[in-house]
Parts: structure tokens; sequence; C-alpha cells
């Protein structure tokens, strides 16, 4: 297979030949020497985006009593079209029983599909331990959340099969520290969130462990001392690395701006938190936690007012569309805030374009290049081709005319 495009991470119009899911060739194109059309109208070319925090799509949530090993895979393929080539079930707060059932659905989609297995690197777990606070817990539903409990955590990942990679927990309670440790030592990357922990509390977190900080910003309580609060804590720790929602809803455009400069690129990582419910019109729908309502904007609420989050609507590819303009950053920085940050804090190789990288890609254009574009939910972020181990599944690569023929 042979893709044609800018790099995202020079702009140099190049040719990728792709053998056995590997990249064997990397060749730079003069266009003008060859006829093409302008390097600046050709599309561009990035490692397959990866999403740490997905609930569910198009109506089915991953923490559910009625999701089976075959509603697995439908999720992670309606991803493909935003360009997402790897994703971490979501699976939040809720009893044992249905986390229970959940984990072992997703633990045996995979064991019987080993692609499949290769595009979910790990399950993250956001609650149940977490606080019970109003505007803090979020969506989660309260007579689930509740304090850390080391056997109930290993009875939950033995249903995983290990598959737990991320645990989002609360440092507040008084196992909360030991017990944030034992899962550290586990190797299980601990995300503080959903918290209403004191700074010292943060503090005691990443002392023993705590790498992650899930959301910043969001699952938080709607008024905060001004100073002395748990998001001033994260953001000014260096150990952590913040998770962010760039989705325009969660949080405001001078905000994500202040956090990507505070927290500087390298120690942030761009997330969609996709509701189950997303991927359907606005309106007022069911969930296994609460009843949710998708608004006109597209902003994703629990039913009734307009300030609660009950997770996103738009993709990870929206969210570096987003840090580009928001922020301030160039593509090949807003790409490895949904590419390389996530694949380090996971331990897993990601796509690549030089020679030997896997071949998990996107080709893509962005706002700013498709003049006259009409945009939908993708929000200036529009997929060519995604290509999975070397195979294009889904969409249409896009060819170079010259003279009347295509190059590709």
């Amino acid at each position: 297979m042979e893709l044609v495009g800018r790099r995202y991470d020079t702009g140099l119009p190049v040719q990728i030949e792709i053998e056995a899911g590997r990249i064997v060739r990397v060749s730079q194109v003069d266009a003008a020497a060859a006829a093409m059309p302008p390097a600046g109208q050709w599309p561009w070319l990035a490692p397959g985006l990866i999403d740490v925090q997905l609930n569910g799509y198009g109506g089915q949530e991953f923490s559910s009593a009625d999701l089976t090993p075959d509603k697995v895979e439908p999720i992670v393929r309606a991803m493909e079209r935003f360009g997402v080539t790897r994703i971490c079930p979501t699976l939040t707060t809720e009893s044992f029983a249905v986390l229970q059932h959940a984990l072992k659905a997703v633990a045996a989609a995979c064991d019987r599909s080993p692609e499949l297995a290769r595009r979910i690197p790990g399950i993250h777990l956001e609650g149940p331990y977490i606080t019970t606070d109003d505007g803090a817990r979020g969506a989660h539903p309260k007579r689930h959340c509740r304090r850390p409990d080391w056997d109930e955590f290993q009875r939950l990942q033995e249903a995983a099969s290990g598959r737990i990679r991320i645990l989002t927990v609360s440092p507040e309670f008084d196992e909360s520290i030991a017990f944030m440790r034992r899962v550290a030592q586990s190797g299980v990357v601990v995300a503080i969130g959903h918290t209403a922990a004191r700074p010292d509390q943060v503090r005691a977190a990443v002392d023993a462990g705590a790498r992650m900080s899930t959301h910043l910003g969001n699952g938080s309580h709607p008024m905060l001392h001004r100073l002395h609060n748990y998001v001033w804590a994260q953001l000014a720790e260096d150990r952590l690395t913040a998770g962010l929602i760039c989705d325009g809803h969660h949080l405001p455009p001078e905000v994500v701006k202040v956090f990507i400069r505070a927290k500087m690129p390298e120690r942030c990582i761009l997330v969609s938190d996709i509701s189950g419910q997303a991927g359907q019109p606005p309106g007022r729908y069911e969930s296994p936690f609460c009843d949710i309502e998708i608004l006109p904007s597209g902003k994703l609420v629990v039913a009734g007012q307009t300030e609660i989050m009950a997770g996103a609507s738009l993709p990870l590819s929206a969210g570096v569309a987003n840090a580009m303009r928001f922020a301030g950053v160039d593509l090949a920085t807003a790409v490895r805030m949904a590419v390389h940050n996530p694949a380090a804090l996971l331990g897993v190789e990601p796509g690549g374009l030089e020679v030997g990288d896997q071949a998990d890609l996107v080709q893509f254009e962005l706002a700013q290049s498709a003049e006259g574009h009409e945009h939908d939910e993708r929000e200036g972020f529009h997929v060519f081709c995604t290509v999975v181990d070397g195979r294009p599944v889904w969409g249409t690569p896009w060819r170079a005319s010259v003279s009347g023929s295509t190059v590709q």
C-alpha cells in the first residue's frame, strides 16, 4: 500500500510505502517537478490517534449491564472515521456486578480477536472510588461512588483478565494513599479525578505513584477556593500528566491555553471523554447512570440543566483541531498530545512516519486547508483515510491527480 500527503511534523510532501503492517519506504516528493498539485493542497499524514478515555458510542456505554463482547468492536470501529486507531474502553462508576460483567465482556472481545486486542491497549476504570460530592462526581451515580477497596479492585482486575491499565481514583479518603500505592506498584497507571481532595492529599497521591490527572478542570466542584484547591495543585505538579477535553464545552478556550502552557505539551494528553450517547442527534436519552441531554450545540449534559457535563459528544480529532485553535500550538504538538503522550503513558508503540514504524496512520485535512468545506461534528478535522496495521479501515486514500491520471 502507498499513501501520499504532507508530514504532520515537517509539512514536507512524502510518499509512504507499506508492507506487512510496517513502513518500508518514505520518499520526499517534488510536487512541482512531478506536475502534481501544490504541496499546500495535499492532505496531512499523521500517526493514528490514541484515545485513553472513551465511554462508548452510538447509544452503548461500556459500563453497562447489557454490554456483550459483540458490542465492543463496533464502538472501536466507529472511531475509525475520526482517525482514532486505538482506544481505552472507559468504564465509569457502577455496582460491582455491572463492572465485573462489563470488564469480562471487554476482555472476552479482546481474547477472541488479536486485532481488537492490539487496538485496545488497556481498559480505563474511571471510579468507582471517587467523591460523592455533587458537581465533582459529575454524572457518576452517587449510590455507587465508594471508598477504595483493594480486594474489590483485585476482583475487578481478575474479571478484566489483567487489562485494566488506568484507574481514576480520588485521594480524599483515609484509605486512598495506601491503595494508590498498591495499584501503582501493580503496574496500573493511577489517575486523580472526580475528587474533593485537599492540595496536600494531591501531593501525597503523587508521592504514592499517581501519574495522571483525569480530565483536569472537569469533574470539579462549581465553586472552589481561588488559590487553595485540587486544580491548582495538579496543574503545578510536574509528575502528573494532564488529560484535557478540548471539545469547546468542557473547558473554555482560555483555560485550555493556560493549562497547556502551564503543564507544557509534553505533560498533556488530549482525550475525548465521549459518552455512550454520542453519535446521536440532539435530544434527551436514558443512560445507565442518569438521563442525559444532547443540546443543539453538541454539549452533552445531565438532563434538566446545562452546566454539569455527562461526557462529550465530539471525537478526539476535534480536540486536535481545537487544541491548535485554543492554545496556538502547531499540528505537530497537537498530534504529540493525542498520539505519543498517551502511547508513552501506556507503554505502547504508536504509529509513525519513519521506516520500520507501525503503519497506524490517518490522512486528513484541517479546516484552514479545506476552504469551502462543509464541516460536521469532526470540527475542522476531516479524515480521508484511516489505516490500521497497514490496511485502510475507513475512507478512501486521497490521490494526487497528474495530467488526467492519479498518483499513488
